[in-house]
């Protein structure tokens, strides 16, 4: 199947594509986007593959679904465009940065110049259908989000995985922890991280302190 996404990906995950799940996965998509409204549009279902490539990843950070609202959903976990209200848990993700590192709140909670720099902001299941979180979850795309993500472990070193919340923590054991940093919290949404645990994690500047030893480039968060 000819799927267009990014190249260094198309050829880490060209397997994936010729597998029974992915057409019948593709199938149901597209019969979902035919009978109303999904989200995001379907230029952006790839869009975190489509501004991180493969050999440019240094950070994953991995949402479940995407935002199922009209206007918030951009194909990049926990991130809106611009003029779009900040959604409580990515507020939540930037108070926490403002403590580690001191860098103010931002306007703007689109998250592209993260993805710019190698943050893999990637949603377990890449569609939605409107106004129903969680409605596309069972329809396959856990298959190739992991198959993503075995990928990286298989072929890179040295990233950091920041697992967020029950659901992004059942991930690690796809993750080669050996050789890359896995750090874990609770989820940044109201009702996890005010009960305790994310905030005071110091997450932002860990992960970059990281990158550092390994002689990569911190990320601007």
């Amino acid at each position: 199947m000819n799927v267009n996404i990014e190249a260094t990906w198309k050829q880490h995950l060209n397997e994936e594509f010729d597998k029974p799940y992915f057409a019948n996965l593709t199938d149901k998509v597209r019969s979902e986007y035919r009978h109303g409204p999904c989200y995001p549009p379907g230029k952006l279902i790839f869009n975190a593959f489509n501004l991180c490539p493969f050999d440019k990843v240094k950070v994953v950070i991995i949402g479940q679904d995407p935002y199922h609202e009209p206007g918030q959903a951009m194909g990049l976990s926990f991130s809106v465009p611009e003029g779009i209200v900040m959604p409580p848990s990515l507020r939540n993700i930037f108070k926490e940065i403002e403590d580690d590192l001191g860098k103010p709140m931002p306007t703007s909670g689109d998250l592209t110049r993260w993805a710019e720099q190698g943050v893999l902001l990637l949603n377990a299941t890449l569609t939605v259908r409107a106004h129903e979180a969680n409605s596309h979850q069972k329809l396959g795309w856990d298959f190739f989000t992991d198959a993503a993500i075995k990928a990286l472990s298989r072929h890179r070193q040295g990233l950091v995985y920041m697992l967020w919340g029950g659901y992004a923590r059942s991930k690690r054991y796809l993750v080669d922890q050996q050789h890359n940093l896995v750090l874990e919290s609770v989820h940044p949404s109201p009702l996890s991280a005010n009960r305790g645990g994310w905030f005071g994690q110091h997450q932002f500047s860990r992960c970059n302190e990281y990158l550092i030893s390994k002689g990569q480039k911190p990320i601007d968060w």
